[in-house]
This record gives C-alpha cells, sequence and structure tokens, in this order.
C-alpha cells in the first residue's frame, strides 16, 4: 500500500500575514523565504553544513536514539537581535506532556553558525512577521536546529504528537530530507475540525504557526536508505518573556 504525498499549499510573501489572520498558518517555498528575509538560495545554503554536527538529544523519554539537535536562544527588538546566555528548553506539561517540566539543557548552536549573517537575517526576519501580527515589542526567540534519522528504523520528528508550543509563533524550516519517507506535516484547528496534510520537500521552504489557533505535529519517517535522515530548522518567539520553570513572582511584572 502506498501514501500519497500531497504538496504544500504555498502562499506569496505579500499573502503571508493574511493568511496568518485567516487560517492561522502559512506555508512558502524556498524562494519565497528567500525574497522575505532579502537573501539568496546560496546564503541559505551556507548554514547547511552545521547539521552535520548535532550531538544526539539525551532527553528523548521513549528511549529512542534517532533525534540530534542544537539549541540558542535570543531577544529580537526591532533591528537588534541579542542572544542571550546559554539556557535550558523549558515547557509545561500542558504544551508537552512527554517532555514537559523538565529542563533540557541542549548544546548551543555553533558560534560560527550563530554568527552567520543569513541566521541572524532569518531571526530578524521572523520577529518582523511576529510584530506584524501581534504588535512590535521584544521578542523571545529560540531557535533549533533537529536531525531526525532512522537509526532504529524510524524516527519520530514530534513524539509528543499533535501539540501546540505555548509560544506565539512557530516557525519550521525543512532544511533537507534524504534517503526517508513519511514526515508529512499535519496542521489542525485548535478549536474547530478543519486541518490540512502535505509534505515538505523543498530545502528552506517553511511553515509558520500561529500556535494560539492551531495544533501541528509531523508523522514518523522510515529509511529508504542507511543514511535517512530529516533536517529542521524550528524558531518559536514568544512574548513577554521565555517560558521557564520559575514561579512568577506575586505583584511582578513579567519578563
Amino acid at each position: 500500500m502506498t501514501t500519497s504525498s500531497f504538496s504544500p499549499p504555498c502562499v506569496a510573501p505579500d499573502d503571508v500575514i493574511p493568511a496568518l489572520r485567516q487560517q492561522g498558518y502559512a506555508v512558502l517555498d524556498a524562494q519565497s523565504v528567500a525574497a522575505l528575509a532579502g537573501l539568496s538560495l546560496t546564503d541559505l545554503n551556507a548554514l547547511l553544513p552545521s547539521w552535520e554536527d548535532l550531538p544526539p538529544d539525551q532527553y528523548l523519554k521513549d528511549g529512542g536514539r534517532y533525534r540530534r539537535r542544537r539549541h540558542a536562544s535570543y531577544q529580537v527588538d526591532g533591528e537588534v537581535v541579542q542572544a542571550v546566555p546559554h539556557r535550558a528548553h523549558w515547557q509545561p506539561l500542558d504544551y508537552n506532556a512527554l517532555h514537559g517540566g523538565m529542563q533540557r539543557w541542549f548544546d548551543p548552536v555553533a558560534a560560527d553558525t550563530a554568527a552567520h549573517v543569513a541566521w541572524n537575517t532569518l531571526l530578524h526576519t521572523l520577529a518582523t512577521i511576529a510584530s506584524q501580527l501581534r504588535g512590535s515589542q521584544t521578542w523571545f526567540v529560540e531557535a533549533h536546529q533537529f536531525r531526525i534519522d532512522t537509526t532504529d528504523g524510524i524516527g519520530r520528528p514530534t513524539p509528543e504528537g499533535a501539540h501546540r508550543d505555548g509560544v506565539d509563533v512557530v516557525a519550521v524550516f525543512l532544511v533537507g530530507r534524504q534517503g526517508v519517507k513519511g514526515g508529512e506535516t499535519r496542521v489542525f484547528e485548535a478549536d474547530g475540525p478543519n486541518g490540512q496534510r502535505f509534505t515538505l520537500t523543498e530545502p528552506w521552504s517553511l511553515l509558520l504557526l500561529d500556535d494560539a489557533r492551531v495544533i501541528h505535529e509531523s508523522t514518523p519517517i522510515q529509511p529508504l536508505d542507511a543514511a535517512g535522515h530529516r533536517d529542521t530548522l524550528v524558531i518559536t518567539l514568544r512574548a513577554h518573556g521565555f517560558q521557564d520553570d520559575r514561579p512568577p513572582k506575586i505583584g511582578a511584572e513579567p519578563d
């Protein structure tokens, strides 16, 4: 039995904000991503070698060995992209029933990657989109480089299942895929019956999500060859501070 692969419903750069407001998500092809960021595909592809040096994720509760990743955090205010000291990635159980409630100290994004103009331009571009959607403000940004492989015969891009991330905007870049089948993207209304499914295959194509309005997941991948893997860059943007396991002080303003 074969599974149909549905093409992503891509929009033009000028239609990103209308699509996010109308349906809670927008998909762009690689040329549109480059145009939106004012970059070339050559600029973006200069980041690709960094996916060959991602350490294993040591926190997978399902016992899998299929995920490698790096993580970095930023504050973006207008034109200024500022890295913050390396910090744990934390989510409440409400948003991640599998890995929530625990501090996960992933290895930091490599210094040469974090310093690259394309990396910082993507962060700034996404913050601009978030401000167009939610109003101009400082954005608390987390960037995750992922490689999901088929070491164990199957790789799970979203082992927590269909979920929200507890942020304002989520950006999922398909950086590359090799020797795998599966990895279908599924987006559902958080409070309704409608959904969409499609498969991102083009390097640097992008799924943007209004996290308050939609739930998303990616289906498992299976190998077509021994080196099968799927690479993504996931960037989340949140107003009023990072998600944190510190209890808020009574009467304190949000971070």
